[in-house]
């Protein structure tokens, strides 16, 4: 008899991403290629984006790393072998602390690694290094939204209840969130209700809206005082809502009266009658959500201004019921639960703050160490890129999973920071432009060679499962042990089984405001839906798919109103730099573009930057559609192809930020930061443009 055919491999996965982490299942081999299929999941319904049906392109990328390369004498980097590379950057490590101390080295994760990734790293960093300087990509994202949820609620959850919630929503105001094209599998949630979007551009998503607000660039502040003015003066607000569930509304409401319609719609553009209809829509609905994005929250006063959003929810009594609330729509893959176990410059595992003795007694006794020998907060990602190779910043920087010389604001000041360095090591799947930039390159696994768990956006806790053996690559897990054990720890000390990581992740974690003790793998395994907050009890948690249903996390179970005030972008236009240039997403790209840019039939559609700009204003700048631009500010400047779009402001235009070299849009971007997350302020600055000249 004939032997049957093996059985073809197959992996029921998740997108690698953004946060959405839409459901899909692998099925073949390296030998017959890999085809991915979405999974009737909860939150894709059946359906993927561009993105999600290519992912598995970029696992058999031409450029793919798959040995380590170390850099040369004659400053070429070469492959090398793995003890090599790691000797290589364990003797830079070592002769950098000796000569300089231990925070003359620093550390820059990634919202797209794992849990167990972001966990490993972090204590990695703390214990074997000793260094107080490590900060992650996340910062970029959603660290607004973060600090003014936190204020406001006493947790940090991006959706403090299930997507599925929105399929019943009759309105849902979107600020500053392009779901059309950043989430597109997420519109199906909100096709049944009445969108009002927010944003500068005529987006995607805001053709598909029943009302768009259009503010100018950095003004969006403002447009939610003027909201909240308008449900305190036409009598809107939930009162019984407010006495009961919330404390300081008299100082929000007070400061909301400087900001009438009709000083909004100076400010803003947005007409005093548009804003009047956006707060009734709102506070006459069953059922309404305020969801915020980017396009709020990447701002010298994003905090502010997401406070101000929430403010206006909390007057209408949203959060904490069934059918109603506010959330924020984050954008990578694992941008909750990266931000939840210790890469952040800032917290401890379970979201634990690493100022607080209690939390340090915690995780210390976890990784048996004394809490004395925890450094504290570090600086966040842009200041601590901004003093790399200075006299009182790092020589040394390890980074996993992103790529700042890409995605971080300045970015010609950026790269010469990095460049600046005594040593510059990166761990990655392809050759990025910050992994071209390294004296040593570790290639490590990729998602579908690997296994562990993310955070979605809604806080369920999700299998990443594998369906290939990688090629001669290690984990990230890997990469940190045997970098550990050449710095002298014992071995025991960094398990490189992701279960084994996740174990002490749960320890580390319980107690914690983001506590996983409840969640194991084999619930999970076992199908189980589990939301954090999920403690290990006697009998099995349930896990918390909807928050503040009874009460909010402050002490007093009340949520915070915030008293914020208006004030204008850093930088505002000018006769020479005439124009509001703001940046973000497009439809086939994601992020810094490294894989993105490597998928043909993503990156045949939109192949390189592009400047949109109104056609008057392009003609008053002399330039044509198609033609090449040159897009400059006070830091520096960028090129993109022209695309004429009548929808856009005549003092804007906007470019995506997915693109390297002289494409790079974070050329142009300013530093600014919010003093209490850190933002950098991405969405504005003063530009001029011009034809491109050779």
């Amino acid at each position: 008899m004939s032997e049957l055919p093996a059985p073809i491999p197959e992996a029921n996965t998740h997108c690698p991403y953004c946060a959405l982490q839409c459901g899909t299942q692998l099925r073949g081999d390296a030998a017959v290629g890999v085809k991915v299929q979405p999974r009737d999941f909860p939150v894709n319904l059946g359906r993927l984006c561009q993105k999600g049906w290519t992912a598995t392109e970029v696992l058999n990328t031409a450029d793919r790393l798959t040995r380590p390369l170390v850099r040369g004498a004659d400053g070429r980097l070469q492959p090398a072998s793995w003890d090599t590379a790691l000797d290589t950057v364990a003797e830079g490590l070592n002769r950098i602390r000796t000569q300089h101390g231990p925070d003359a080295v620093a550390v820059f994760g990634g919202g797209g690694l794992t849990n167990e990734k972001a966990y490993l790293l972090g204590k990695f960093a703390r214990v074997t290094l000793g260094t107080s300087q490590i900060d992650y990509n996340g910062r970029f994202c959603m660290s607004s939204a973060a600090t003014a949820g936190n204020a406001a609620f006493g947790l940090d959850r991006d959706l403090p209840f299930p997507v599925a919630d929105l399929r019943s929503a009759q309105t849902v105001l979107l600020a500053g969130a392009n779901v059309a094209e950043t989430m597109p599998p997420l519109m199906q949630h909100l096709d049944q209700s009445q969108l009002i979007v927010m944003d500068p551009r005529r987006t995607a998503t805001a053709q598909r809206a029943a009302l768009h607000l259009q503010p100018a660039p950095g003004t969006d502040l403002a447009l939610a005082l003027g909201l909240l003015h308008i449900a305190v003066v036409e009598g809107l607000i939930d009162q019984d809502y407010v006495r009961k569930r919330t404390y300081g509304f008299d100082s929000a409401a007070q400061r909301a009266m400087a900001w009438w319609p009709e000083r909004v719609e100076e400010i803003t553009g947005v007409a005093a009658r548009t804003q009047r209809r956006a707060v009734r829509m709102l506070a006459e609905s069953r059922s309404a959500y305020v969801l915020t994005g980017r396009g709020v929250e990447q701002h010298s006063k994003g905090t502010d201004t997401v406070a101000g959003f929430i403010n206006v929810a909390l007057a209408l009594g949203l959060p904490g019921r069934i059918g109603s609330g506010y959330g924020c729509l984050t954008g990578q893959g694992n941008g909750q639960g990266g931000r939840e176990h210790g890469q952040k410059a800032d917290q401890l595992p379970g979201y634990r703050s690493i100022s607080d003795p209690t939390a340090r007694a915690h995780v210390a006794r976890v990784w048996g160490v004394a809490p004395t020998g925890l450094p504290g907060p570090g600086r966040s990602a842009y200041e601590l890129l901004d003093v790399l190779g200075r006299e009182q910043g790092p020589r040394g920087l390890l980074v996993f999973g992103s790529n700042p010389a890409v995605s971080a604001p300045h970015a010609s000041h950026v790269t010469e920071r990095l460049a600046s360095l005594d040593l510059l090591v990166v761990a990655d799947f392809v050759p990025s432009e910050t992994a071209r930039m390294a004296d040593v390159v570790l290639p490590v696994t990729q998602w579908a060679e690997e296994e562990g768990t993310l955070t979605s956006l809604e806080g369920r806790v999700l299998r990443r499962r594998p369906l290939l053996p990688p090629p001669e690559v290690r984990s990230d897990l890997q990469v940190l042990h045997d970098l550990a054990v050449r710095l002298g720890e014992r071995a025991g000390r960094y398990p490189a089984d992701p279960r084994e990581v996740f174990e002490e992740l749960r320890a580390a974690s319980r107690g914690g405001r983001a506590d996983y003790s409840g969640i194991t793998y084999e619930r999970l395994d076992a199908g189980e839906t589990l939301h954090w907050p999920c403690p290990d009890t006697r009998a099995p948690h349930p896990g918390t798919p909807r928050l503040f249903l009874d009460r909010f996390a402050h002490p007093d179970g009340r949520a915070r109103f915030a008293d914020v005030d208006y004030r204008g972008p850093a930088e505002e236009i000018s006769p020479s730099y005439p124009l509001y240039a703001t940046t973000g997403r497009v439809l086939a790209h994601y992020q810094s573009g490294a894989q993105t840019r490597r998928v043909a039939e993503l990156n045949e559609p939109v192949p390189e930057a592009f400047l949109e700009v109104h056609p008057d204003t392009a003609a008053r700048c002399g330039l044509a559609d198609r033609s090449l631009a040159r897009v400059t500010s006070a830091r520096g400047g960028m090129t993109a192809r022209v695309r004429l779009d009548a929808t856009m402001r005549l003092d804007t235009v906007f470019v995506p930020f997915h693109f390297p070299d002289e494409g790079r849009a974070n050329l142009f971007t300013h530093p600014a930061l919010d003093p209490r997350s850190g933002m950098p302020e991405f969405k504005v600055c003063a530009v001029r443009i011009a034809p491109y000249q050779e």
